[in-house]
């Protein structure tokens, strides 16, 4: 086993003559695996009950357990185990262990699981694994579970990029160099679990006080690629490692910037983003808006503090090119869709006063005659509309 210990996990996998068996009774559950700790806070007191309990619920391990009621444990799959405080460690294959010890011991977690045959339950007592330390097994974990066929979600990258960054002092470009990543994956993900941390350091950010159903790490990994809201931080090049990337001046922006994207149960604030698309680009253009950001910190929705941003031209043409295609859509519907309702009379008389205002405001701004605006001629032709005046119910009729 010694021999093995530091051996590069490629090199183990190469021969499968080197894998080991050892009792399921003796593996213990992984507190440092990233994908753990996003959901609940593990520590050396967490019970091997409560650990299976999170798996159960969010990592879908009932259907692990499924397929080896089924068909038993595929072999060729070791399990990745490392010596630690006398006891060992399962750094990788955390499900596949959930699901044996589940099976093996039903009646000890509160999770129904369909009969298992006794020898498929004989044969899974023992398990094959690798022993090999985290620094040997984390190429092999980190190109399996940040740019591999098994990818992890970003916290849980991020969270292993950084134990292995921090724990072994390999630099962040060999991370992404080993684990196939040529698109600065690694060194962003390590800035945006750092900038987070930095926030909790500080205080402006807690994980227990988020206002919404799960945490959302991927709104920051990628929100701090916006050049905007990398200002808004005064962060630095991406490439940095610096384990506080954000100023001590900028910390109330941080603060900010966490509320906004996860809210505040204790301020009973709802986050301002909730979708990444638009709202990262939204406020990334807000942070930039002087006036846009004064809005949003009294309180204004994303959606208004970002129309505060965009040029009033753009704004009055969207609305007339909307406000042009539901009048489309309503002319063609008119045959089989108005019911002679006097109500929605009013209001297409109302439609249609406004819409002589408003062509006679933008004629007297562009300071040209009606008689020189080329438009169809029966635009021309004198209608009559059917004005109401609801204080006293009479009905005049104009010429528009």
């Amino acid at each position: 086993m010694d021999k093995l210990k530091d051996m590069p996990v490629s090199e183990l996998f190469l021969d499968i003559g080197k894998f080991k068996e050892m009792p399921v009774s003796e593996l213990c559950f992984n507190i440092r695996n990233p994908r753990l700790v996003e959901f609940s806070e593990i520590n050396e007191r967490t019970t091997a009950e409560q650990i299976i309990e999170i798996l159960w619920e969010v990592m879908d391990v009932r259907e692990l357990v499924l397929s080896i009621a089924a068909s038993g444990y595929f072999r060729n799959e070791p399990l990745i185990v490392t010596r630690e405080k006398g006891r060992n460690i399962v750094i990788e294959g955390n499900r596949r262990l959930a699901a044996i010890k589940v099976i093996l011991n039903p009646l000890s977690f509160s999770v129904k699981i369909p009969d298992v045959d006794p020898e498929i339950k004989e044969k899974i007592r023992e398990v094959p694994v690798v022993v090999a330390s985290r620094e040997a097994a984390w190429r092999y974990i980190g190109f399996k579970h940040v740019n591999g066929p098994a990818k992890w979600n970003s916290y849980a990258k991020a969270r292993y990029i950084a134990q292995v960054h921090n724990d072994f002092s390999i630099p962040l470009d060999r991370i992404a160099f080993q684990i196939g990543d040529t698109h600065k994956t690694s060194q962003r993900l390590y800035r945006s679990l750092m900038v987070l941390e930095q926030a909790e350091k500080e205080k402006v950010f807690s994980r227990d006080d988020i206002k919404r159903n799960h945490f959302a790490f991927l709104y920051i990994y990628t929100g701090l690629q916006y050049p905007g809201t990398c200002e808004f931080l005064n962060l630095g090049d991406e490439d940095e490692d610096a384990k506080e990337p954000v100023s001590k001046n900028k910390i109330k922006e941080l603060g900010e910037l966490c509320r906004w994207f996860f809210g505040s149960k204790k301020e009973d604030i709802e986050p301002k983003v909730r979708s990444q698309n638009p709202h990262l680009s939204q406020l990334d253009a807000i942070v930039q808006n002087r006036e846009a950001l004064a809005a949003l910190r009294d309180g204004e929705s994303l959606e208004n503090a970002f129309e505060l941003t965009r040029p009033v031209s753009n704004l009055f043409e969207e609305e007339l090119l909307q406000a042009k295609r539901s009048l489309v859509k309503a002319k063609g519907l008119v045959t089989e869709g108005y019911d002679g309702s006097e109500s929605l009379l009013r209001i297409a008389a109302s439609i249609a006063n406004i819409a002589y205002d408003l062509h006679t405001e933008m004629e007297r701004k562009k300071n040209r005659p009606m008689d020189t605006l080329k438009l169809p001629e029966e635009f021309y032709k004198p209608i009559k509309v059917r004005e109401y005046r609801e204080f006293n119910r009479e009905e005049i009729y104009r010429d528009v």
